[in-house]
């Protein structure tokens, strides 16, 4: 049975991939600070409740496991974000000493080589106002990625909403195809764990929207 360690696993994009990681049969361990939050009941979910940046608890909570799961969040947009960068930093050692391989980070469309495919008003007014400190760290933690010599995916969802999953989504891998757009969490977690069951954009870092 496939087990998956999900990091920011309490509420957003985090908590609906575990939902749909025990909905698909995985055995799903949920890191989070506020992880015995968590309002789902399972035999095969484990909640751990500590930091991303916890070291000790990450290289217990990755071993055995045969994915990882990276949706993190900040709440303080307007202060300098390095969460991002130091725990995929954490993540990437734990991994390596504990010889798991495959690693799944969801950063943003306007991260990385996808800056300036938001469309105007994203990338002139919602990008420099709300999210650049944020992204600026999320660049950081692209770079990590790409260098850690894992079988990474790095995907980009567009403008998040709320809902069900509507299994409708798309991944487009062409930077011509990059664009506005929208996806509900739901459809970014079914996407993450379809990729963690049948692998098909190792090294690539598609943009998801609906």
């Amino acid at each position: 049975m496939v087990t998956v360690l999900v990091i920011g696993a309490s509420k957003g994009i985090g908590l609906e991939t575990v939902k749909a990681g025990l909905a698909a049969g995985f055995n799903v361990r949920a890191l989070a600070r506020s992880a015995g939050s968590i309002g789902v009941e399972n035999a095969r979910l484990t909640k751990i409740s500590a930091s991303a940046m916890d070291g000790d608890a990450m290289a217990k909570a990755v071993v055995g496991a045969d994915a990882v799961v990276m949706s993190l969040g900040v709440a303080r947009l307007f202060e300098k974000v390095t969460l991002f960068s130091g725990a995929t930093r954490v993540v990437i050692d734990a991994m390596r000493k504990a010889s798991v391989r495959r690693l799944i980070v969801v950063t943003g469309i306007g991260a990385g080589d996808s800056r300036g495919h938001g469309g105007f008003v994203y990338d002139k007014i919602i990008f420099p106002i709300l999210l650049k400190r944020a992204y600026d760290d999320k660049d950081v933690q692209e770079m990590m990625v790409r260098q850690s010599g894992l079988d990474w995916t790095i995907a980009r969802p567009g403008m998040l909403t709320n809902g069900p999953a509507k299994g409708q989504y798309r991944a487009l891998l062409d930077s011509k195809d990059w664009g506005a757009g929208s996806i509900s969490r739901a459809d970014v977690a079914a996407y993450l764990i379809s990729e963690i069951a049948t692998p098909r954009h190792v090294g690539k870092t598609p943009e998801l929207i609906n």
